[in-house]
This record gives structure tokens, C-alpha cells and sequence, in this order.
């Protein structure tokens, strides 16, 4: 079962140095996340190490799928976009129908 996620805490920068070990223990027992505001603007965040940890690996898994968009880019650099979009729209046509035809048996056509 997942974990309960944390209520999000905006506090004035001069409260969070104020209550800066009360804050950092909340955010220890995954009560809260807090976010820092100076002048009434989001500056800065409290998370706990394991959402830190998180944000990483999300980042990292979004960089490798940049990787691979940029790769696949490569490999269809000297086709014109137009056939693309027709060569995608056709695909997902062919999906669509197949898609259909799975959720709705008796609708099959020869």
C-alpha cells in the first residue's frame, strides 16, 4: 500500500529560518513538504532525502528518453516532415482499428 504523501507547507523565508529544526523534522517523518517564499515568490524547497532521491531518478529516466527521441530524430533527418505526419497518422489509425476490433469482436469487418 502507498505511503501517505505529505501535506505541502508554504512558509516567508524569515519563518523558515525561524523554525528551520521544526521543519527539518516534519520533513524527516514525511509529514510535510515546505516551500520557501521571499517577497511572497516560491525560492527554494524542504524535501526529505528520499524525495530528492526521487526527483534524481526522474530526472535521469527523463534524459535517457530525451536520448532516445534525439536518436530516433537522427534517424529520420533526411525525411521530409510531411511524410512523417502521414507515416504517424497511419500508424495510429492502424492502432486505433486494432484496438478496436479487440474491444469490440462481434464489430470485425472482412
Amino acid at each position: 500500500m502507498r505511503e501517505k504523501e505529505p501535506v505541502v507547507q508554504t512558509v516567508k523565508a524569515s519563518e523558515a529560518r525561524e523554525q528551520f529544526s521544526q521543519l527539518i523534522n516534519r520533513v524527516f517523518r514525511r509529514e510535510t513538504r515546505v516551500i520557501v517564499e521571499k517577497s511572497g515568490i516560491p525560492v527554494a524547497a524542504i524535501v526529505s532525502a528520499e524525495d530528492l532521491r526521487r526527483l534524481s531518478e526522474l530526472e535521469s529516466e527523463r534524459d535517457r528518453r530525451f536520448e532516445l527521441l534525439e536518436e530516433i530524430g537522427e534517424a529520420f533527418k533526411d525525411v521530409p516532415a510531411d511524410e512523417i505526419e502521414r507515416e504517424v497518422s497511419r500508424a495510429i489509425a492502424e492502432v486505433r482499428q486494432k484496438n478496436r476490433q479487440r474491444e469490440h469482436p462481434a464489430a470485425r469487418t472482412a
